[in-house]
């Protein structure tokens, strides 16, 4: 047992006797944690930092998967939220927070012009796919990018045990910033696509024209375009990528920074498509629970007081620039290199001809963790990441890249203190 994450490793065998995995999510648990130099448990968080149930700290680049842009406990939300509590929490009857925070998306979301909350950004692209099947009357999709748990997308991965293959055959995964692998693709089953899904940007940002071309593509072929903006809204824009690259689809799912950390999606979109949300079926017992709308009203309005867009903006592009600088002080261009949004950047490690990027990212994570930075290899940069914060984790950048050096030069068995990760599924 580590004594750094003695704790942790004791709350995880606990755990484990009861709950799969030890955690209700694949990305927060031992998969994507390597096993003995990992911390497993947070128990306190505020601003961009978090705490450890072994007391350890840590700058936190990872902030729960994206979903809290502004900062931990940030004061406006959390102020709302205790405001809302006094008043309750879920009711017989809608409150006014369902339409007021419809309404502040329909100002701020080029595309919306009605909204329907769920809980998770799964909720919402299931929410999404079934409307656009209802519109169109038909039943295939294509998708590219990462879309949720649920049977009509993982069904197309390789984590699709429990899928009924009548499910997994309507649904068709297509490569980013290939116009003709989609026109071939939907030209494959003429006038049987639903709609095209994607995350308008991810790892890589799109070519000239690609977004478009992909909108007048889908509607040539009778279809509805989705965005699934469930990491870039309020992220890359207050409007998310369909404001930032001025391309406006029929239909858009939201969630994670919508509410800044409470349990909050929408499937937002025309009104036309929207208005089929009458006759299928898309209800939630707790789709109109009011912390989390507070919240989303709190984190809306702080969005456009200030600068938290820009501020996103501005502290990553000090992380891609010095992170690429060191990559290439360190030789390890061959390896490593950076990609994505600033507000959304990802060091992309490579496979060497004698470790697997697994192996390497093992080493990379034991290293981070050791020196007080969560990071799954993203920069899922929040409001409260300062200055001082970013140039702390150059700092931690300028001392673990020579180590993945050495490693990588033939010493990385030896480095290792722990078992190497193995891979979950590719979904990017």
């Amino acid at each position: 047992m580590s004594e750094r994450y003695k704790k942790s490793e004791a709350l995880l065998a606990r755990a484990l006797k009861t709950i799969p995995l030890g955690t209700q999510t694949f990305s927060k648990s031992k998969t994507q944690y390597p096993f003995g130099v990992s911390p497993y448990f947070i128990k306190q968080a505020k601003g961009c930092h978090v705490w450890d149930v072994d007391d350890n700290e840590y700058l936190d680049f990872v902030n729960s998967l994206a979903a809290v842009n502004l900062g931990y406990n940030d004061p406006d939300v959390t102020a709302a939220v205790r405001g809302q509590l006094d008043d309750g929490v879920l009711f017989t009857l809608p409150h006014a927070l369902e339409f007021e925070v419809a309404e502040a998306l329909v100002a701020a979301v080029p595309c919306a012009e009605m909204v329907r909350f769920g809980k998770n950004g799964s909720d919402a692209t299931a929410g999404a796919i079934r409307l656009a099947r209802a519109y169109t009357e038909r039943e295939h999709v294509a998708v590219c990018g990462y879309h949720g748990w649920q049977d009509w997308y993982i069904g197309s991965t390789a984590r699709h045990r429990g899928v009924p293959e009548a499910v997994r055959m309507l649904t068709h995964a297509f490569p980013y910033n290939d116009l003709a692998a989609l026109d071939e693709l939907l030209l494959s089953q003429r006038d049987q696509f639903a709609a095209v899904i994607l995350e308008p940007m991810n790892v890589m940002e799109p070519k000239p024209g690609y977004l478009e071309g992909v909108r007048d593509l889908t509607h040539r072929h009778g279809a509805l375009l989705i965005f699934d903006e469930t990491i870039t809204g309020f992220r890359y824009a207050l409007g998310g990528a369909q404001e930032y690259f001025g391309v406006t689809p029929d239909l858009a799912t939201l969630g994670k920074g919508l509410a800044n950390g409470y349990p909050l999606s929408a499937v937002v979109g025309r009104a036309d498509v929207m208005k089929l949300m009458e006759e299928i079926f898309f209800s939630f017992t707790f789709g109109g629970e009011t912390l989390s709308l507070a919240a989303a009203k709190a984190t809306i309005g702080k969005i456009q007081r200030e600068p938290v867009i820009s501020h996103l903006r501005r502290q990553g592009e000090k992380i891609v620039a010095g992170l690429s600088r060191l990559i290439a002080a360190n030789n390890l261009t061959e390896t490593l290199s950076v990609s994505g949004h600033p507000a959304w950047s990802f060091l992309l490690i490579g496979d060497t001809p004698r470790y697997s990027q697994w192996q390497i990212k093992t080493l990379f994570l034991q290293e981070m963790f050791a020196r007080g930075v969560l990071t799954l290899g993203t920069h899922n940069l929040s409001y409260a990441h300062g200055d001082q914060d970013i140039e702390h984790l150059l700092n931690v950048y300028a001392e673990v890249l020579p180590l993945l050096a050495d490693g990588i030069g033939g010493k990385l068995e030896q480095m290792l203190h722990c078992a190497p990760l193995e891979p979950l599924f590719k979904v990017r």
